[in-house]
């Protein structure tokens, strides 16, 4: 099951890595103490590809944020990074805790921590969560009251994601309100509030990116998906997927070039940005055979590139814009505020 979690990117294990329940596969991660290894694997830090996915939305909002003329807080894109890292990994955690059960009869999933002989405790497992929260606590403590909030109001959705592919064939669907979040709490960190005009078709852009991606992503699992119950928009979209992603991707794209005519960008965004994204897509429905596992999964990781197309031209919209009147009003308030500060001092 893909997860807040496996966002993932879990490899396709093959062959003898699948028949050594008691070893922590994954290159580095072998050259570690078994049991560390065993929290390494459980928090995803030897498959940063999730990390990523998770980051780049809070990157997003940030730079959407930034003033016209301006580059986006090294302060905030540094809390995002770290953040994302341990954010993720206790979203990994959860999913797994839920999880043990369906893991163990799924092949990419059966050697997870949680499920091996001598593996991590369920104890274990919960002072670990208990460690890797409260280090999102700490980045917390670096934000404004306004996004502190903001940040614990996606709670609900992060616990109860898990479920959703017992419930619903749009777990996918679930994971993009999750992800993207951080588009709302990236743009929240810079100015204490919310402009949903503005951020919201960013936001709904993100959500559509998710559900494009993890959809690639969940039919590499579809066979296993069927025996253990599990529902994907890989199983509901069927032979049509092909045609729907289409439509999916044509939405992401869309709402990308609304979010550059709401936040007034300059042409190096659509320059980047939604062609750069339109460009992506295109390639990865032409290129992905959605019944080879392999496939899907190169695809999936492609995505951490998609996003930072995204990104830099929402640096450069940024930069080259104008600032509008409200932003010259404001400018040249805070200069009238410095120069009668000043004036006692002379």
């Amino acid at each position: 099951f893909r997860s807040l979690s496996q966002v993932k990117g879990e490899g396709i294990p093959d062959g003898p890595e699948c028949e050594q329940p008691a070893r922590v596969a994954g290159g580095w991660v072998d050259k570690l103490p078994r049991r560390m290894g065993l929290y390494v694997k459980l928090a995803r830090m030897d498959r940063p590809i999730g990390s990523w996915l998770l980051m780049l939305p809070c990157w997003w909002g940030t730079a959407l944020a930034t003033a016209p003329a301006a580059l986006p807080s090294a302060k905030f894109l540094g809390l995002f990074l770290f953040g994302s890292v341990v954010m993720r990994g206790a979203g990994c955690t959860i999913n797994d805790l839920w999880d043990r059960d369906l893991d163990s009869q799924v092949e990419r999933t059966k050697t997870r921590p949680l499920v091996v002989e001598d593996g991590i405790t369920v104890p274990q497992a919960m002072g670990f969560l208990f460690a890797q929260l409260s280090g999102g606590l700490g980045v917390l403590y670096c934000l404004n009251d306004y996004t502190k909030i903001l940040s614990f109001a996606s709670m609900p959705l992060v616990v109860v994601y898990p479920l959703m592919k017992r419930l619903t064939h749009l777990p996918q669907l679930w994971l993009g309100m999750v992800f993207n979040w951080g588009v709302l709490v990236g743009w929240g960190a810079e100015h204490g509030s919310l402009d949903m005009a503005v951020v919201g078709p960013l936001c709904a852009s993100g959500i559509l990116w998710t559900l494009f991606y993890d959809t690639i992503y969940a039919h590499s699992d579809k066979k296993d998906d069927v025996k253990a119950g599990v529902k994907s928009t890989a199983l509901l979209f069927g032979e049509n997927s092909k045609t729907v992603l289409a439509a999916i991707g044509g939405g992401m794209v869309g709402t990308l070039a609304l979010t550059g005519y709401q936040a007034s960008l300059a042409w190096p965004y659509y320059l980047v940005s939604v062609a750069g994204a339109g460009a992506h897509v295109s390639w990865q429905l032409t290129t992905v055979d959605l019944d080879k596992p392999k496939s899907c999964m190169s695809k999936f990781v492609s995505n951490q590139w998609l996003g930072l197309i995204v990104f830099s031209g929402l640096v450069l919209g940024r930069y080259f814009a104008e600032p509008d009147e409200e932003d010259a009003k404001e400018e040249n308030d805070n200069k009238m505020r410095d120069i009668k500060a000043d004036e006692p001092m002379r």
